[in-house]
């Protein structure tokens, strides 16, 4: 807009006084010029110091950690021989951050066992693989609520068939917005785990002491399915080594959000939200959250 405003100017002086229209510009970008070759000068040394390139340290192809603090020693010899498909939708805020498991999840199992789709909302048309997983009726989705059966009560034979089990990845919040706004998750066959087992992902913030990380969810199930307990075991190994490696360098033990509103412990400011204060009362009181 600046520029178009002075290049009219410029004409309708030119077209009044064509003698002095055609010096003062000359003049005015001489001066320019002078001045810029000043700036110039002056940048000039400022220009010949050493550029410092941050590298990135040299990351592990298989553990996707870097290689000095690489947890391969802590996966599986070679990948767990399993019969069940697990396809991982996972939301892609979770892509950046450093602490994840399911790099360390998909490091244990063959690449076609263990398939991550990354993004918020998915169809039959950009997601046609996922689209024919979701219609299959071998296909679960591990995902708690009041029509969620018990995976560990369920009368089927998961020996019969191979099945497949689509686990949402990111926090509870993420979980639950790609749940209802996907119909495609309106298909399989909703599941949840009857575990009490506590998180051992205690280098990260869980909503109660019985919400698990992807990893952890993935290790019960394939337990139950496969009915091989040495599994969950084996999945497991690489989040301890992580958790306790993060401990041992300052990390802090992360207590559910569950464990602090009951003992007096959280100090955040509550919400204004009535809807999320009530939540937060039903984490003292249950969990039914």
């Amino acid at each position: 807009m600046d520029t178009q405003c002075r290049d009219l100017s410029a004409l309708s002086i030119s077209d009044k006084y064509p003698a002095t229209a055609s010096a003062e510009p000359v003049h005015i970008a001489a001066t320019l010029r002078g001045e810029g070759e000043d700036n110039a000068g002056g940048f000039g040394e400022l220009s010949e110091l050493p550029i410092e390139i941050n590298e990135r340290r040299p990351t592990c192809l298989r553990c996707g950690r870097p290689q000095k603090v690489c947890l391969c020693p802590f996966l599986p010899v070679r990948p767990l021989e399993v019969s069940t498909s697990l396809y991982i939708v996972q939301h892609p805020a979770e892509e950046s951050r450093v602490l994840r498991t399911v790099p360390l999840l998909a490091a244990c199992l063959p690449p076609e066992k263990c398939k991550v789709f990354v993004g918020r909302r998915f169809n039959e048309e950009r997601n046609p693989e996922l689209a024919a997983v979701c219609q299959d009726p071998r296909t679960l989705i591990l995902y708690p609520g009041s029509e969620a059966e018990n995976l560990e009560d369920l009368s089927m034979d998961f020996a019969a068939a191979a099945h497949n089990v689509i686990i949402i990845d990111g926090t509870w919040s993420q979980a639950k917005d790609m749940f209802h706004r996907n119909a495609l998750f309106r298909s399989p066959k909703q599941v949840q785990l009857n575990s009490s087992v506590s998180s051992q992902y205690v280098i990260r913030t869980q909503p109660t002491n019985m919400c698990l990380s992807t990893l952890e969810c993935a290790a019960v199930t394939l337990a139950i399915m496969e009915k091989n307990k040495a599994i969950e075991e084996l999945l497991l190994r690489p989040l301890q080594a992580l958790c306790s490696f993060q401990l041992q360098h300052g990390a802090q033990v992360h207590h559910s959000k569950e464990h602090l509103l009951r003992n007096g412990l959280y100090r955040k400011p509550m919400p204004k939200n009535k809807r999320k204060v009530k939540r937060m009362e039903r984490l003292v009181t249950n969990h039914n959250v």
